[in-house]
């Protein structure tokens, strides 16, 4: 395998789709200005607005001010999710329902996957990340969360630690060094709060069309000014929608070639493609795959080794799992290795109705 070639085609894509997704962004507030452009155009009220004529909607300051407003909400939404990660990898990994493995652990398992973190770090000149386990997981995943390397975090599957050895651990944790030195782990938070951005969108149209259901207004000026705002109401609500379309289809493509880089990068850090190639191939054979169940799968699903939703189409945030192997191994036979699941987590329901309980 040519890693280093693999590398190289992994972030000429990456830079692309990034500014795809950024022109998209872009285009969605474009869109939001017509949008309220033409919610006042159809539904005219010049006494209230003091405009001389319906084609004064469309004047340069009616845009300049829908796009400054419409920016602004999208920022707004953003820094304020933001906000919420500024604690770097340790709050995502509590968010998706880890612990932190203490270094003194006594459990064979969890000391094994410290000193193989601990190897990686040594190797890659890093400091240790602290480690989380997703001990109600069966699935076998991983992932590495922070904004830079000293607030970085290692997530891993109790999935994980029960089918994989200790070689094809390390291959595991080198692929999520490789986010972490490349830049991964900070672009995937960036994506996170991008969109939220999006979202939100679609959250603010909804919003505004719960607010008009329990409207009872009766004169034709309240009328009509409920008909505009209704329809800008669905129409911000499409746009956010069509928005989060288009935004996941770019993530995955993103997320896709990253994980491509990160294979290769791991052979590199280990100087032995067997032991991510035997990973992959056990998750391709594994009952419960690298499914997670936790709700927040679908918004951090593109920051784990495995597919967290197991989605196909344009929105997998993963290449085929033989895709994967097929460029680590080129003469790999196809065989994967078939693994029973040895714990049924409990489910996730029972913690839900203990905390409805309290409440």
């Amino acid at each position: 395998m040519n890693f280093f070639a693999e590398q190289d085609h992994a972030r000429r894509n990456s830079k692309w789709l990034i500014l795809l997704f950024v022109i998209a962004v872009i285009i969605l507030i474009g869109l939001s200005n017509i949008l309220i452009a033409a919610c006042l155009w159809m539904f005219d009220s010049t006494s209230e607005l003091n405009l001389p004529d319906n084609r004064s909607f469309f004047s340069a300051d009616i845009l300049v001010f829908v796009s400054l407003v419409m920016t602004s909400v999208i920022i707004c939404a953003i820094a304020f999710k933001w906000f919420q990660l500024k604690d770097g990898g340790r709050r995502i990994a509590e968010s998706l329902g880890g612990q932190r493995i203490p270094p003194n652990s006594q459990h064979p398992e969890q000391q094994q996957i410290l000193n193989v973190v601990e190897e990686m770090a040594l190797a890659s000149g890093m400091p240790v990340p602290s480690v989380y386990l997703l001990k109600d997981e069966i699935g076998i995943n991983a992932f590495a969360a922070g904004h830079t390397p000293a607030d970085a975090v290692i997530g891993i599957t109790q999935g994980a630690l029960e089918q994989l050895n200790r070689e094809q651990l390390q291959g595991v944790v080198a692929h999520e060094f490789s986010h972490i030195l490349n830049g991964d782990m900070r672009l995937n938070v960036r994506l996170i709060a991008l969109l939220s951005g999006i979202v939100f969108i679609a959250n603010l149209g909804e919003f505004i069309l719960h607010t008009q259901r329990y409207s009872h207004r009766s004169s034709s000026r309240s009328n009509n000014n409920d008909a505009r705002v209704a329809a800008a109401g669905f129409g911000l609500l499409a746009l956010g929608w069509i928005g989060l379309f288009f935004a996941n289809m770019i993530k995955a493509a993103i997320s896709r070639q990253r994980e491509y880089l990160a294979d290769a990068s791991a052979v590199q850090f280990t100087r032995n493609p067997n032991g991510i190639a035997d990973a992959l191939k056990i998750i391709g054979g594994y009952d419960a795959g690298s499914g997670l169940r936790t709700p927040l799968s679908q918004e951090t699903s593109h920051m784990f080794i495995g597919d967290a939703r197991r989605l196909g189409s344009f929105f997998a945030t993963h290449p085929a799992i033989k895709s994967r192997i097929k460029r680590i191994l080129p003469r790999w036979d196809g065989a994967l290795i078939k693994r029973d699941i040895k714990k049924v987590a409990k489910p996730i329901t029972r913690v839900v109705k203990k905390v409805a309980k309290k409440e």
